[in-house]
């Protein structure tokens, strides 16, 4: 069984005023197959869990590692922890004019697994996938999320992750913007790719409205770039009822 660790991690960014440390020691472990729910106020340190894991390199880690399986993901490049296994799910995806999500994802497939899919599999999983999370066909000819709506955005992460396939997931605030109706469309696939891979899943939100699809094994809240409160799914619940002011009150 695959295991994603996080001991002690410090990361700072650089801003106008000079550096500023974001998280403050966290620690964290994640199972194949379970589920980890990261709740907490705005600048509480979540997203910036999230693009640490991924590689971004607005971030500094001062101390501390991340390790997948027991290798040390901070020395690999973005692409290393891709095909390592490793996934991220933006809040905001980007557009890519003039690449087709056609290609977008033939590409990054082949990237990941070392060689090109077989084309006749290939656009057969491609349909299936688009079918299940009720995308049109033709968004398959269209350049990445280049007028997309935000649920259309948030479908094609999860079409990403159903076809890439990786042991662990961060989906950064996946609900952020979607109505009812996309927000269980999406859950929908997570959940499928949970079920069919065994897959890792670190999963960031502000509500528990995403929450009541994909049900959590774990509930962690950050407060101050640290982990103030941790528990089960009954943690996100008390959370829906009391709010944050708690844990605001015992750190300021």
């Amino acid at each position: 069984m695959s295991t994603l660790e996080i001991k002690d991690l410090h990361v700072s960014v650089e801003t106008d005023q000079g550096t500023k440390q974001i998280l403050r020691g966290v620690d964290l472990t994640i199972n194949q197959g379970e589920t980890h729910a990261i709740m907490g106020p705005n600048g509480s340190g979540k997203s910036t869990l999230a693009y640490t894991i991924a590689g971004h390199p607005k971030y500094t880690v001062e101390s501390g590692s991340i390790l997948l399986d027991g290798e040390e993901v901070t020395d690999m490049s973005v692409d290393e922890r891709a095909r390592a296994g490793l996934f991220l799910a933006m809040q905001y995806p980007v557009e890519i004019p003039g690449v087709t999500v056609q290609n977008f994802l033939r590409t990054a497939k082949t990237a990941i697994d070392g060689e090109a899919p077989a084309i006749r599999s290939w656009i057969k999983d491609v349909r299936s996938s688009m079918e299940q999370l009720r995308m049109d066909p033709a968004f398959a000819e269209r350049n990445v999320n280049e007028g997309f709506s935000g649920g259309e955005k948030k479908r094609h992460e999860i079409l990403q992750l159903e076809l890439l396939k990786p042991k662990f997931a961060v989906l950064d605030e996946t609900d952020s913007g979607l109505d009812v109706d996309a927000l269980k469309i999406v859950s929908e696939g997570v959940n499928r790719v949970k079920q069919d891979t065994g897959l890792g899943l670190l999963l960031i939100t502000h509500y528990t409205r995403i929450l009541r699809y994909i049900r959590p094994d774990f509930v962690h809240v950050f407060v101050a770039g640290k982990v103030a409160e941790q528990g089960g799914p009954e943690l996100a619940d008390r959370l829906e009822d009391e709010g944050y002011d708690r844990f605001l009150g015992a750190s300021a």
